[in-house]
């Protein structure tokens, strides 16, 4: 199987991307049903996939059969998502040259959540603090890899401020990342003024704007919490009008997603990056608006 286009390269594009997120299932159960979900949006054409890795690095051997089914089944690009957590330089290492060798060639760079039950983050035994720390070591090992990191419009829960976070987020960059890819957000201004503020510190690179269509009124809340995500007004009141009537929650959702990703594209953004949770039914409901 021939190796994986640089999605760097993919930016020279002349018309939006889309990138869905996927992350691994818990069993062999689970790993059947992600594979029906990726035979459903294999018709939507993605750019690139993206394959989560679990706090503390828990999903590391799921994350690389989950790379390679979507690979070598539905013929994918596939982003793996690599961390620091929990793992050695000579680790990290290792997991590059599976990766590389199995003709992979693009990966998310994150420092990553602790695991479960710990609230603070620490490096392994000689391994990294910093998300611009792997993008290092991977460079180093593999200069071909095409890196991508996380940004975060409503700053990093963590930042002791947005100016810190940005200049975080420009280490990042300048050590070799290729592009960004932000945390989910509700609000398009929040994005924008985003972009404004990393194109005045000199961040250069493609921007993707991550967009999750909000499906519920429990979720929101719980991204309000894990990430400061704000949630307007407006769309908590439409989502509190559905009730418990998750149909017409989950037709909220969507509406509002497909609003964010019509006004994105109109603004110039360079594409779109879902998380979709797994779920087929919301992604294709967003294509069938898109093409409307």
């Amino acid at each position: 199987m021939e190796n994986d286009r640089p999605i760097s390269e993919l930016f020279s594009l002349s018309r939006p991307l889309c990138s869905l997120e996927f992350f691994p299932p818990k069993d062999d159960t689970g790993v059947q049903a992600l594979r029906d979900t990726a035979a459903a949006l294999k018709k939507l054409a993605p750019d690139f996939v993206s394959v989560t890795y679990g706090a503390g690095g828990s999903t590391r051997e799921r994350t690389t059969q989950i790379s390679t089914m979507l690979r070598g089944e539905f013929g994918l690009t596939v982003m793996p998502h690599l961390t620091c957590v929990g793992h050695s330089r000579a680790e990290l290492n290792e997991i590059a040259d599976r990766h590389h060798a199995a003709g992979i060639r693009n990966i998310m760079t994150l420092r990553g959540d602790p695991p479960k039950g710990v609230a603070e983050f620490k490096p392994a035994p000689d391994g990294l603090s910093y998300a611009n720390e792997l993008v290092c070591l991977l460079k180093a090992r593999h200069s071909d890899f095409c890196l991508g990191v996380a940004g975060y419009p409503e700053k990093h829960p963590q930042a002791p401020s947005f100016e810190i976070d940005l200049d975080n987020l420009k280490r990042k960059v300048d050590t070799g990342a290729a592009f960004i890819t932000t945390q989910l957000f509700f609000d398009n201004d929040v994005f924008h003024r985003f972009v404004e503020r990393c194109r005045a510190i000199g961040i250069t690179v493609p921007i993707v704007p991550g967009i999750m269509p909000p499906l519920s009124l429990n979720q929101v809340r719980r991204m309000n919490q894990l990430s400061g995500s704000i949630v307007p007004a407006k769309l908590i009141h439409r989502l509190e009008t559905a009730g418990d009537n998750t149909d017409v929650a989950e037709f909220i959702g969507i509406d509002w997603a497909l609003g964010q990703i019509r006004d994105l594209l109109a603004q110039g953004a360079i594409g779109y990056h879902l998380y979709i949770l797994n779920r087929a039914k919301a992604a294709l409901a967003l294509a069938a608006g898109l093409a409307a």
